[in-house]
């Protein structure tokens, strides 16, 4: 399947993580972006930074929207389409909003970090104050302005803390280049290097890898 230069359309309010991730993403860069919605990230970095970005998504209705917009988005899911992909395909693999989500997060970050040098990942910190606290309160499972479904309609079938992702990193042999904190509003958590602080106090987390 062969795609033509994508058409520019961009989100006027780019998602935080998305801004942020791009950011992260070196000029010229091969990059796959898994779960990756309507290509809103993958137009934008071929438009900014001219990379050879493309994306795969499994719900169906977003990957029409994308190619649609002349966008490299491919129906394919996380849990068992890595494993199709060769040895050191990219240079960046993103996983934004989704690790959470997927069946086997261990086993798809190690996919990442066999077809890509670096891992860009994002996730909801599901040790944040204010979830702590409607836990203790309230009794019930907590919800956000960001994640605001019923337990038993949430995808979120692994939430986990940024605090865990460290421990995760740590025990898989993943050496975090970089990682912040963020709120749902843009703010970059100015606890960078207290990660206890960042586990509390912010929303979201975003790691940078790759293997030691």
């Amino acid at each position: 399947m062969s795609f033509t230069q994508p058409v520019r359309f961009v989100a006027k309010n780019m998602r935080v993580d998305l801004a942020l991730i791009a950011g992260m993403v070196a000029p010229r860069s091969r990059v796959l972006d898994i779960g990756c919605g309507d290509g809103t990230l993958i137009d934008h970095l071929f438009r900014t930074k001219q990379c050879d970005a493309r994306g795969i998504e499994i719900d169906m209705a977003e990957v029409t929207r994308a190619v649609t917009h002349g966008l490299p988005v491919m129906q394919g899911d996380a849990d068992s389409d890595l494993a199709n992909y060769p040895d050191g395909a990219f240079d960046y693999v993103i996983l934004s909003r989704t690790l959470q989500a997927v069946e086997r997060p261990r086993e798809v970050l190690r996919q990442m970090l066999r077809i890509s040098t670096f891992a860009i990942v994002s996730f909801p910190n599901f040790g944040h104050w204010s979830l702590r606290l409607q836990l203790l309160f309230g009794g019930k499972m907590p919800m956000t302005r960001a994640w605001h479904r019923m337990w038993y309609e949430t995808p979120n079938i692994h939430p986990c803390t940024i605090r865990d992702f460290f421990a995760l990193c740590e025990a898989d042999g993943y050496k975090v280049e970089q990682w912040l904190a963020a709120d749902e509003d843009g703010k970059k958590a100015p606890w960078r290097k207290f990660a206890s602080l960042a586990n509390f106090f912010g929303e979201q987390g975003l790691f940078l890898l790759r293997k030691v």
